[in-house]
């Protein structure tokens, strides 16, 4: 291709995670189209930048989580939709692709569509409609022309809802399995000593602040009832492990905090149980073989707002993909140490309902299954497909 007919390639995220994508997906585009025929703009952090986008902004403007967060930077987050969308707009990109962050990206989509409706547009993470707000699907229709999903049911409740063609792209997790999964020998639950358990309370600030104090409380009760000892490992983010340590300080079993990424995956390896924050952090459990117990709390503002929309039969990812709730999952006013300590004693020993979870959990990896494809190249080849439809290579 001749280089003033580069493909010009709009990314658009907002948030970390999406990052990662948007980095994944440039990395896999220009491998399968070649760097020189590839331009990009958008928006992105420091894993987008290193392949080679200038974004128009820091990502931290907008990368804002809550429904109190987000009525606090409402102002800069309109203005840098409006930012994005005239951007975008003025660059009349071969293709946009919008990760992830919908109350962000979808403004942002719904403002190109209306104003160059020739721009296709790709959106690589589904919303959650399977969850909450299930209109929104069909809503997608009128300015997302093809949907990647992460997660294996995604197509069909798109398909049931009345969304935009999707496609399973396959989580990126199942590129990182290898560092997360045990080794022979690096796990052995049946070993003599103590059990090994995770404690994982969030990456964000506030659910630090709404969990960790009930997770303490738990840790003591479990220490008083269970007839096995056991160790307790925090992986924390650098941002937070300080918070950490001092809420921990004064916990009667005294956690190893651990920080980076290499120390958390060195983490799952080696635990036989675990109490986590519900996100994604529970398919990373679930991918590792881990026996679980979930939880999670919002404001009483947001339980108010939020509840009546929940729609699934769970907020865990792991029982979603599963199809059944084999994990425990205690939420809001169910989220209390008495409540938490009974789901986690079970797993402490070779128990029914250990062995129950165990068996679900090995499902996975068919359940998320993609073949010889890595997710980022599936997505890519979609990509380029939808390019090359559009333009001659």
């Amino acid at each position: 291709m001749d280089k003033a007919r580069a493909l010009n390639i709009w990314i658009v995220s907002g948030e970390e995670s999406g990052d990662q994508l948007g980095a994944k997906l440039m990395r896999a585009l220009k491998s399968r189209l070649g760097a020189d025929n590839l331009r990009f703009g958008g928006v992105g952090g420091h894993a987008m930048e290193a392949e080679g986008l200038a974004s128009l902004f820091p990502l931290q403007d907008i990368a804002v989580m809550g429904i109190v967060a987000v009525i606090g930077r409402l102002p800069t987050v309109l203005s840098r939709i409006r930012m994005t969308a005239d951007a975008v707009v003025t660059a009349d990109p071969d293709l946009l692709v919008i990760i992830d962050s919908p109350d962000f990206t979808h403004r942002v989509a719904k403002a190109v569509r209306k104003r160059a409706p020739h721009i296709p547009v790709v959106d690589y993470v589904s919303p959650s409609v399977w969850a909450w707000r299930p209109g929104r699907a069909a809503t997608m229709r009128a300015y997302v022309d093809q949907l990647l999903a992460l997660l294996p049911f995604e197509p069909d409740a798109h398909r049931r809802l009345g969304g935009p063609p999707t496609t399973y792209v396959g989580h990126p997790l199942i590129e990182r399995v290898g560092e997360f999964r045990p080794a022979a020998g690096e796990r052995d639950f049946h070993k003599n000593g103590p059990v090994d358990l995770l404690v994982l309370p969030g990456s964000r600030r506030t659910e630090v602040t709404r969990l960790l104090d009930t997770f303490g409380e738990t840790l003591e009760l479990l220490r008083q009832r269970s007839p096995r000892p056991f160790t307790v490992t925090i992986p924390a983010v650098p941002h937070l492990a300080q918070e950490i340590r001092g809420r921990t300080a004064s916990w009667g079993i005294k956690p190893a905090i651990v920080e980076g990424e290499a120390a958390k995956w060195q983490a799952f390896r080696s635990a036989d149980a675990a109490l986590a924050a519900s996100g994604t952090v529970t398919l990373e459990l679930g991918l590792s073989g881990i026996p679980m117990v979930v939880a999670y709390k919002v404001s009483r503002i947001e339980a108010i707002i939020l509840r009546p929309l929940i729609k699934a039969q769970s907020i865990v990812l792991t029982n979603l993909v599963l199809g059944e709730n084999a994990i425990p999952e205690l939420i809001q006013e169910e989220c209390t140490p008495e409540a938490l300590v009974t789901a986690l004693l079970p797993l402490l020993s070779d128990t029914p309902e250990r062995r129950r979870q165990e068996a679900a959990l090995r499902r996975l990896d068919e359940l998320m299954r993609i073949g010889d494809e890595m997710p980022s190249e599936r997505a890519a080849r979609i990509v380029a497909g939808m390019l090359s439809n559009k333009t001659e290579l």
